[in-house]
């Protein structure tokens, strides 16, 4: 059985979705920090001002690294569009220069937290919701996987939401997305023994999309779980997640295709 803990202190390949702000951004930071000269590290997102910051702060605590941004719509990116971000950030490098490659499939939207579940009547809602949430994730992680499949060490990471697991009023869009993604992550790391595939739940977090589920959900209790974790200061922070995430990683306690909570 492949072992799960990572060794970041390697010359890597890492991708990085949803990288211009929140989770994403501070794991794409944190994670490259620890890599070795000859690293290459690609940032996907819609906003390149939000990529361009991300990667300044990267460059600034490891400057022997490559790391390349691109600003694309994910909702609608087709496979050869995903193909070439890939190809074209790898500038030839030859694959074998690797010992670890890695992707972070951070991108996700909460979708319509107006709507109760009874309420979810508009098909091109649903679409697009799952364009965005699920379908070019799947896109995306088999181009990844058919690019560095010589590579030593492959690390598929989910990010994923407490949300797959239990109902959150308000939040069908959200619940019915991050459950399929997960099982699609779970019959990957069943299928392919020598991946490690982590489906990681970060906690409730200080970011855009918890302020807008408090400020635009349905339900007075999910807006008041939130406001009270801002108000009592126990909500996490993009760093806190973070280190745990790394940590769980490096140890390796868990079989690939888990989910891991922040908490556990």
């Amino acid at each position: 059985m492949t072992s799960t803990a990572i060794d970041f202190g390697q010359v890597s390949y890492l991708l990085v979705t949803g990288a211009s702000r929140g989770i994403g951004q501070r794991m794409a930071i944190e994670t490259s920090r620890k890599f070795k000269p000859g690293s290459i590290v690609v940032l996907l997102a819609r906003s390149a001002s939000g990529l361009e910051a991300t990667r300044t702060e990267i460059l600034e605590s490891n400057p022997h690294i490559n790391v390349v941004t691109s600003s694309v719509d994910l909702s609608n990116a087709p496979k050869q569009l995903l193909d070439d971000i890939i190809d074209k950030s790898l500038a030839k490098t030859p694959i074998g220069n690797f010992g670890l490659a890695a992707i972070i499939h951070n991108v996700g939207t909460v979708g319509n937290v107006e709507r109760k579940a009874a309420d979810m009547n508009d098909r091109q809602e649903w679409e697009d919701y799952f364009a965005t949430n699920l379908f070019t994730v799947g896109v995306l992680n088999s181009c990844f996987l058919h690019k560095f499949k010589e590579c030593a060490k492959k690390l598929v990471v989910n990010i994923t939401s407490k949300a797959c697991l239990i109902p959150f009023k308000s939040m069908g869009f959200y619940c019915a997305g991050k459950a399929a993604r997960e099982m699609y992550f779970k019959v990957l790391a069943d299928e392919e023994s020598d991946l490690v595939v982590l489906n990681y739940s970060p906690g409730p977090v200080d970011t855009e999309m918890t302020v807008d589920i408090q400020g635009r959900s349905n339900a007075e209790e999910i807006r008041n779980y939130f406001k009270g974790l801002r108000d009592t200061t126990t909500i996490l922070t993009t760093q806190q997640t973070t280190e745990k995430f790394l940590t769980i990683l490096e140890a390796g306690h868990f079989k690939s295709g888990d989910h891991v909570d922040y908490y556990d």
